[in-house]
């Protein structure tokens, strides 16, 4: 730990706050207000997540032929596959695109979801001619498709039309399919850019109800109530790690409300159940880092089809089945992970090394590490693992078969990866095979002679786009706490004012404190007790996956972190999550605390 930082050096700056936004968010809890307004909130009815401030589908680039094509497919009793992806995402999306139009009245819908060891991503003619057995009509796809070109020209050939729905950044030239539904393509002007996949789907069927409901389509059956989906729809919103922007934190609140109520699905219900966490409480946290990964790692080991089958089962044994199978292989994906991130962390020593040795500071622009063993499924989380504690872009590496290797990437903030992978292609074709992905992820393909030459073009195109500061490493905080606010009513209000996410972070506080004690738990958290300066009452306090034995009572310590409801046997206690931790000198800890 550096003193008065974080791991890898990182410094802590205050969120500047907005005085004339603080004025208009007068009226909410003082803290909540300084919170909001240091997140850009200017009013309080950005903050109001009522179904009806939801934006409307209008402008949605080609939702008016997509729902005509669904319409037609419906009262002629067409075939319609849906074509998911393989992540949370693009499980929640099939589902949701499942349930809607099966309660529409379909009689004809199914899905396929590719394997991705033996299919890759996206819709590619290999995945059309495995779909063309189930002799569809229309192939649907979710949360993939718009960058499918060969794909969709082989669903031509067969005579089957494709209605491609995606999120992820638009290629220049769009596929030749009948009909693309997608916020992030050219000419889209309905301000829906930070849909998830989930979402388009959602809002997808949205315009098919409101069409069907003008055509009397439901003059003769029930129309459902598509806030049923809701849950779906906020889980995939999470899990992919969408920008939380007003409109995307209605959909997720919306969803965590339904969860709380115990309205959720039945698969949801089972996927909480395994994981051991209450859905009454249930938060965006809950979602991010507790359900999307059992959902996740069916597509990462194996096939993404048993994920599908809990969320479209409504049959509350059956889920758990698959929930506990979900849950094994999340524990293989743990030991995977761990296994992988340790040698990455043996790659980036050695690495480090080297700069040190040519007289260097700091490590390169990019990170580029691949092994022979790693898993395929598993080097995203492994590019984020190091990406969190380097404050570096990391792409892992995974051998694909012959000559390439398959890469996934994460950003630091500042950075469009897949703009950037855009630019290496556009200045080396030769480097760079088939690329994908958004502002927060990207995956991509390179001839394994090539990775060298790749990750040097690719350094230097992201030192020409990064800030000057931007790999100088920074937490932020929103200052210290009030006194008074450490307590589980303060903890609550905080916990009622999110959804917290991507663009829209958890409030994280600072300030100097006391070690009082220190112990180690389940091997790897280190339990603290913690007193203010001049005060004597201790605080709970836990750091996940740090070590903090040197640390004796008496130690002035400055901590970042988080103000957290700790709930155990019924009980609810205040507790502190610490996020950074930095050893002081006496002199150093007389900051002064303001209010929140």
């Amino acid at each position: 730990m550096n003193e008065g930082g974080t791991p890898g050096g990182r410094r802590i700056e205050r969120r500047a706050v907005d005085p004339v936004a603080l004025e208009r968010l007068k009226g909410l809890p003082p803290v909540v207000a300084r919170l909001y307004a240091a997140r850009g909130v200017g009013s309080a009815q950005e903050v109001d997540h009522g179904l009806s401030r939801l934006r409307s589908f209008d402008g949605l680039l080609g939702v008016g032929r997509a729902v005509e094509m669904l319409d037609a497919a419906l009262r002629n009793d067409e075939r319609i596959l849906i074509v998911g992806d393989f992540d949370a995402d693009g499980a929640t999306s099939t589902a949701v695109a499942v349930r809607a139009l099966r309660a529409f009245g379909a009689r004809n819908v199914g899905f396929f979801v590719p394997n991705r060891f033996e299919f890759g991503y996206g819709l590619s003619p290999k995945i059309v001619d495995a779909a063309a057995l189930l002799d569809p009509d229309i192939l649907l796809t979710v949360d993939n498709g718009i960058s499918s070109h060969a794909g969709v020209e082989r669903a031509r050939e067969l005579g089957i039309r494709v209605l491609v729905t995606d999120h992820h950044l638009a290629p220049g030239r769009l596929p030749g399919a009948e009909a693309i539904v997608n916020p992030n393509q050219p000419g889209d002007n309905a301000g829906l850019g930070t849909l998830a996949g989930v979402g388009v789907a959602f809002y997808l069927m949205s315009a098919l109800r409101a069409h069907l409901r003008h055509g009397g389509w439901f003059a003769s059956r029930p129309e459902p109530k598509l806030a049923r989906l809701l849950d779906l729809v906020a889980l995939g919103t999470v899990a992919d790690v969408a920008v939380l922007d007003a409109n995307n934190r209605r959909l997720v609140s919306q969803g965590l409300a339904r969860i709380r109520a115990g309205r959720m699905h039945a698969g949801l219900a089972a996927l909480f159940a395994v994981a051991g966490r209450d859905p009454a409480h249930a938060s965006a946290r809950d979602l991010a880092f507790a359900i999307g990964p059992r959902l996740n790692a069916a597509g990462r080991l194996e096939d993404m089809r048993i994920g599908i089958e809990c969320l479209l089962d409504d049959e509350p044994e059956r889920c758990l089945d698959h929930a506990r199978a979900l849950d094994r292989l999340n524990r293989e994906r743990r030991k995977l992970e761990s296994q992988m991130t340790e040698e990455a962390w043996g790659q980036v020593s050695a690495l480090l090394a080297d700069v040190a040795a040519a007289g260097g500071e700091q490590p390169p622009n990019v990170l580029c590490l691949f092994d022979e063993t790693w898993h395929p499924g598993v080097v995203g989380i492994v590019a984020s693992r190091v990406m969190d504690e380097l404050n570096r872009p990391v792409i892992a590496f995974a051998p694909d078969g012959g000559g390439a290797i398959k890469g996934s990437g994460r950003p630091i903030p500042g950075l469009h990866l897949r703009d950037a992978l855009e630019a290496v292609a556009a200045e080396r074709p030769d480097l760079v095979g088939r690329f994908g992905g958004h502002a927060m992820a990207a995956g991509l393909s390179v001839e394994r002679r090539c990775l060298q030459e790749f990750t040097s073009l690719l350094d230097a195109v992201i030192g020409r786009r990064l800030p000057e500061d931007a790999l100088s490493g920074v937490r932020l905080s929103d200052g210290p706490l009030a006194p008074e606010s450490f307590d589980l009513a303060t903890a609550k209000v905080l916990d009622a004012a999110g959804p917290w996410g991507n663009g829209f972070p958890e409030p994280a506080f600072d300030g100097d404190f006391e070690v009082a004690g220190v112990r180690t738990v389940g091997g790897r958290h280190a339990r603290l007790s913690v007193r203010r300066p001049g005060r004597g009452e201790p605080l709970e306090a836990i750091a996940f996956n740090t070590n903090l034995e040197h640390l004796h009572p008496g130690t002035p310590i400055r901590l970042l972190y988080r103000l957290e409801v700790n709930r155990f046997r019924g009980r609810e206690r205040l507790q502190l999550v610490v996020e950074s931790v930095a050893e002081l000198d006496r002199a150093d800890c007389n900051s002064p605390v303001v209010g929140s």
